[in-house]
């Protein structure tokens, strides 16, 4: 017994110093695979190891873009340049200064467009296709189809075309009331041209005004990279649901610098609803041109608020010419709702319906006074 138990222990000691001895040599040797790698061969029969399946990484955001990126399409316009002289399409004019001459048609692709409808109606920016005698949509399957302008807003750069195809993927349109600073967003489009493209940023800004780029303005900024193409494209959140409509850039090259802006949806879809229902976007108009009271202004002309808009000219014969506003006037409120800045102004009267009444309130000479108006529509700008 004692024998068998001496060689037990030299084999118990022999196997502990030949571990010991792999484990300083050759480590590998003793590792455990956590996960089996498939061998994987290419030429000349070199083995590779593959991660087994496509499983997504952590934070991926593929699900939002495949629900968002089939409504996404992108818009070719062309402008027949012929048009400008009738001489420039005759073949004997052309025979002698034809190399001189403007072609008679351009072709570029200009922006992009979002499907809001599964029965072809596009939503888009204005000056995308602004001027053209031909508008042509690709869609994300590659497919073409020949656009016609349903109607056009060039106060909030927003346009609506439509396409003679059905049974399209649209868009989901989403809450951009519940948005703010932080949150991740994507942009989709066509940038450069190069082909349909998603970029990744979070929400800089909200309510953005005074850059005049719009008349109406109320943009969502983001540093997602947003380029030359990607005008009219979709800016999404997480969920692939619209929050507007990418409009514009900051930017001194022409390329994307991390200061986006978009259109919110729900300015989008009040112009949509609008135009589809009237043709175009009917708005208020009193005639006044209003500028936002600051401190140095307030002193110059010895007022005792030192916020707010100040009437600085007045239409003549034009709605509030006639009822009696006078340059000078504070404006504190349009029909019962405060205004308390330019744009708040602005966006009150086009807000009122044109040939109804409304009553503003003002200071005049540091007293509060009422006039009704008369509300005119608001002219169409050329």
């Amino acid at each position: 017994m004692r024998r068998l138990w001496l060689l037990f222990a030299q084999v118990v000691t022999m196997a502990l110093a030949l571990y010991l001895v792999a484990a300083a040599v050759r480590p590998d040797w003793l590792a455990w695979p956590a996960r089996r790698l498939e061998p994987a061969k290419v030429a000349g029969n070199v083995p590779l190891l593959q991660a087994p399946g496509a499983v997504p990484a952590a934070g991926s955001y593929r699900e939002a873009a495949a629900r968002a990126m089939p409504a996404v399409v992108n818009i070719l316009t062309s402008k027949d340049r012929g048009r400008e002289h009738p001489l420039l399409k005759d073949p004997f004019f052309r025979r002698f200064f034809g190399d001189r001459l403007p072609p008679e048609e351009q072709q570029a692709s200009l922006g992009s467009g979002v499907i809001v409808s599964p029965d072809g109606i596009i939503l888009t920016n204005n000056h995308v296709i602004e001027g053209a005698d031909q508008i042509q949509v690709v869609l994300a399957d590659g497919r073409k189809a020949p656009a016609r302008l349903v109607g056009s807003d060039p106060e909030t750069d927003l346009a609506v075309i439509r396409i003679d195809v059905r049974k399209l993927p649209a868009i989901v349109l989403g809450n951009d009331a519940a948005v703010r600073v932080g949150d991740v967003v994507l942009a989709i489009g066509n940038p450069f041209g190069v082909g349909q493209t998603v970029t990744l940023g979070i929400v800089s800004a909200l309510g953005r005004n005074n850059l005049h780029i719009n008349q109406f303005e109320n943009f969502i900024q983001t540093d997602a990279a947003i380029n030359f193409g990607n005008s009219g494209g979709a800016l999404v959140d997480t969920n692939g649901h619209l929050l507007g409509i990418n409009s514009a850039i900051y930017s001194q090259s022409g390329g994307s610098v991390g200061i986006g802006f978009a259109i919110p949806v729900t300015t989008a879809k009040t112009v949509l609803d609008a135009i589809l229902r009237d043709g175009a976007v009917v708005r208020g108009w009193i005639g006044i041109e209003t500028q936002d009271i600051t401190p140095e202004l307030a002193d110059s002309f010895g007022l005792e608020r030192q916020s707010g808009t100040i009437i600085a000219g007045v239409v003549r014969n034009g709605p509030a010419d006639r009822a009696g506003l006078r340059p000078g006037d504070i404006v504190l409120a349009v029909d019962g709702k405060d205004a308390g800045s330019t744009n708040d102004t602005l966006n009150l009267i086009a807000q009122l319906a044109p040939g109804g009444k409304a009553t503003m309130t003002v200071m005049r000479k540091n007293r509060p006074a009422t006039v009704d108006v008369t509300v005119g529509k608001r002219p169409r700008p050329q």
